[in-house]
């Protein structure tokens, strides 16, 4: 029986602009590592191979939080020493809590035999989300496990995601250096909408569903407009109207917000496109003297994998 494996989980891009809490695609990188041991020892043991000071208490932990959950799960008694190294930033807005707790399960999934469902990794990885931002909220978690675009109908009370083809498209993203923390993020949000508004967003998601599916890159554009958080959380982006118009004049479909920020996405239809519209994203911040990070990639078909 293998005892050891490692996973590369992908960084993720939520929300996808209208779709606040339920849209998720999935990148090619950055992604976190992690290394998994099974041991005779019940519990877990977790190290952090990296500069961010995160905690190891399991409780505590994203990682830790999702594979208590899995082990809570299991009948035998058993245990895990846990190596994580963070190739994506926390609070960068690339799902960087999504990916450890993704990636943690996914490693002891395959130490188990591949007893769990995508589905039932999905929902134990999500303790990990709730110790990073108090909400168990799949739209990250799904696409770092399913990979591609997928749609999180529902959370409660049954999970139900449905992950959805995507025509070939390539995401330019700029990572301004500074971070933008989840709770905050959420703090700023409307507690109602205008029934005229909520209108609006509906009509744009199924839209943006719909031109994945039918891989209409005009109605793509069209359709990832976000009436309601993105205004809510503008302020907490300086420079945002001007990367995402600079972005758009270089070519792109479209984008916003990834996650609660401070990262801002753009969806291009091919490389060339996608590399301009990541200079343009990051002309911005160049002039205002913020250091930043540029990532440019297609859609990934496939999440946290076993390497």
């Amino acid at each position: 029986m293998q005892t050891t494996v490692t996973v590369h989980a992908p960084a993720t891009i939520a929300n996808v602009g209208c779709g606040f809490d339920v849209l998720g695609l999935c990148l090619t990188e950055p992604y976190d590592t992690v290394r998994l041991t099974r041991t005779d020892r019940p519990g877990l043991h977790i190290r952090h191979l990296d500069d961010y000071d995160l905690p190891t208490d399991p409780n505590r932990n994203v990682a830790g939080a999702a594979l208590l959950a899995l082990l809570r799960a299991v009948p035998e008694p058993l245990g895990f020493e846990v190596e994580i190294t963070k190739g994506i930033r926390p609070g960068s807005g690339i799902g960087s809590s999504a990916a450890s707790a993704a990636g943690a399960v996914v490693a002891a999934n395959a130490l188990l035999g591949n007893r769990f469902s995508p589905k039932e990794l999905i929902d134990l990885a999500m303790y990990g989300e709730a110790v990073a931002s108090g909400v168990r909220h799949a739209d990250n978690i799904a696409p770092a496990i399913c990979g591609g675009f997928t749609l999180v109908r529902a959370v409660a009370p049954v999970l139900d995601v449905v992950a959805l083809p995507a025509p070939p498209l390539w995401v330019a993203l700029v990572h301004p250096q500074f971070e933008v923390r989840t709770k905050d993020a959420r703090a700023v949000l409307p507690v109602s909408v205008p029934l005229g508004l909520a209108v609006r967003q509906w009509a744009n998601v199924g839209g943006l569903v719909a031109g994945f599916l039918t891989h209409d890159y005009e109605l793509i554009s069209r359709a990832l407009d976000d009436y309601i958080v993105e205004p809510a959380r503008a302020a907490l982006l300086p420079g945002l109207t001007d990367a995402k118009r600079r972005a758009l004049e270089a070519g792109a479909l479209g984008g916003g917000i990834s996650g609660s920020g401070p990262s801002i996405f753009m969806l291009n239809k091919d490389e060339a496109t996608a590399r301009a519209a990541a200079e343009a994203l990051g002309s911005v911040y160049e002039k205002m003297g913020i250091a930043y990070h540029l990532h440019v990639g297609p859609i990934a078909a496939e999440g946290a994998r076993v390497i």
